[in-house]
């Protein structure tokens, strides 16, 4: 039997799916680390998850921003970090057994599918839930009309120090830049930037060895799960803090595939 109570797309979200803790995400296993450790202090969420934007449009966009070449190299990084994901299944698995974690869908929470973060089903479905905080895990930029539709703090969880590891892969690209001493995690407020919100926390992180680009991400959800449960607390009890940094500001994307190999043979960061 299902644990998952499903609402139709577009449907109302009746009163027993109204839920003080809206979860907005794209859906996958790092995620889903992060919301079941929020079901397990709060009980039941609502789960809005989007439909994963198309690999066309996503890289015609990408494309406009850094060129062919790179995007083709991002594009091979892509396929190669697939069986580099596969080499460390069991790795992976063994991060999150070993911390008590759980990457399975949250059980008896109820889902709203939407085809994005910033349609109008999803609006409907936010303002029908009319929760009093919304945390969002891996979705597309989020635009105005959806940050505006409810009165509730949007906060994201991103896996790397902002605003100097802003975008993708925050991990990685701190370490492959001789800055071990800067990976944290960061909770934010959201706003219409990639990461540039107020910052909520930002907590600093010792990555052990033997880990990879793939891993990285595995251990960051892992010590991120508490920032994200103390972020929904302060923003339940009206405490939260947001604050900006003056630090030096740059969004980082996917390395391509001979930067990464050329990163991992002269500075052992893979």
């Amino acid at each position: 039997m299902s644990n998952v109570s499903e609402t139709p797309l577009g449907d109302k979200v009746d009163n027993e799916q109204k839920s003080r803790i809206v979860f907005l995400t794209s859906g996958g296993e790092l995620y889903w680390i992060i919301a079941n450790a929020l079901v397990e202090r709060f009980g039941p969420i609502l789960v809005i998850q989007e439909k994963a934007e198309s690999k066309g449009v996503f890289l015609k966009r990408r494309i406009k921003i850094l060129g062919r070449v790179a995007v083709i190299g991002q594009v091979a990084f892509g396929i190669l970090t697939k069986f580099i994901y596969r080499l460390s299944w069991h790795q992976h698995h063994k991060i999150i057994s070993d911390a008590g974690a759980n990457s399975d869908f949250p059980r008896r929470c109820p889902v709203v599918r939407v085809p994005s973060v910033n349609s109008r089903e999803c609006r409907q479905a936010l303002k029908s839930a009319a929760p009093d905080v919304v945390m969002v895990v891996g979705t597309r930029i989020i635009s105005r009309p959806t940050l505006s539709c409810i009165d509730a703090p949007f906060i994201n969880y991103h896996p790397g120090l902002t605003p100097n590891y802003r975008g993708m892969n925050g991990a990685y690209w701190t370490l492959s830049s001789g800055d071990a001493e800067s990976l944290a995690i960061t909770m934010h407020l959201v706003d219409e930037g990639v990461d540039t919100g107020d910052i909520l926390y930002q907590e600093r992180v010792v990555m052990p060895s033997g880990n990879n680009v793939t891993t990285y991400h595995h251990y960051m959800a892992i010590e991120a799960r508490q920032w994200a449960v103390k972020a929904v607390e302060d923003a339940l009890s009206d405490r939260l803090k947001p604050w900006k940094s003056d630090a030096d500001s740059r969004q980082w994307f996917h390395p391509t595939l001979w930067g990464y190999l050329w990163c991992g043979l002269t500075r052992r960061v893979w």
